[in-house]
């Protein structure tokens, strides 16, 4: 395979990661089934983990049987570029999901393109619900507008919408009370 095509498949592969991420979120981690690990990712997490992170080892399973079957097995090297492609979905995701936006690993990454802005908002604006129906904004790469989120969270009828966090007023003394 040339050169030049297995890296317009490594790419192409890269963002249809994107689709099958966003079906996989919506209608699988948001089903009734799914909701049992993904349930851990919408709630306060305690330690390193939390059970949502098995989905990443599951979809590293494709990846890396694609990447070992066009090496060893003898499946093509188009094997090796998707299965690369598959792999690079999930670098990105970790570092822009859990890193930047989850902040899991410290870091000093301020988003400032309006790009990046509205990745980072889409993806808050999701978890404003805490239950798994009423959710907005299932993609990664991609995201609505904002402004589009935020009416079709007020609409839905269906969202459980957490209570806000962050600098609250201290009764006591009338002053705000430090950051929760």
């Amino acid at each position: 395979m040339p050169t030049l095509a297995g890296i317009a498949l490594f790419l192409l592969t890269l963002l249809g990661m994107e689709a099958f991420a966003y079906a996989m979120h919506r209608w699988v981690m948001h089903s009734r089934l799914g909701w049992l690990l993904h349930r851990s990712h919408h709630s306060e997490r305690s330690g390193w983990f939390e059970l949502n992170d098995l989905y990443a080892v599951v979809f590293a399973v494709p990846s890396v049987l694609l990447i070992y079957g066009g090496l060893s097995l003898g499946w093509g090297e188009w094997a090796v570029w998707v299965g690369a492609g598959v792999a690079a979905y999930g670098v990105v995701y970790f570092g822009f999901h859990d890193v930047i936006v989850h902040s899991r690993l410290a870091h000093r990454i301020v988003p400032r393109s309006p790009y990046f802005k509205r990745i980072v908002q889409a993806h808050k604006l999701h978890h404003v619900s805490e239950g798994r129906e009423g959710a907005v904004s299932f993609g990664f790469i991609y995201a609505p507008p904002v402004d589009r989120l935020k009416r079709q969270l007020s609409s839905s009828g269906k969202a459980e919408v957490r209570a806000p966090r962050g600098p609250r007023e201290d009764a006591s003394t009338d002053r705000p009370a430090e950051t929760v």
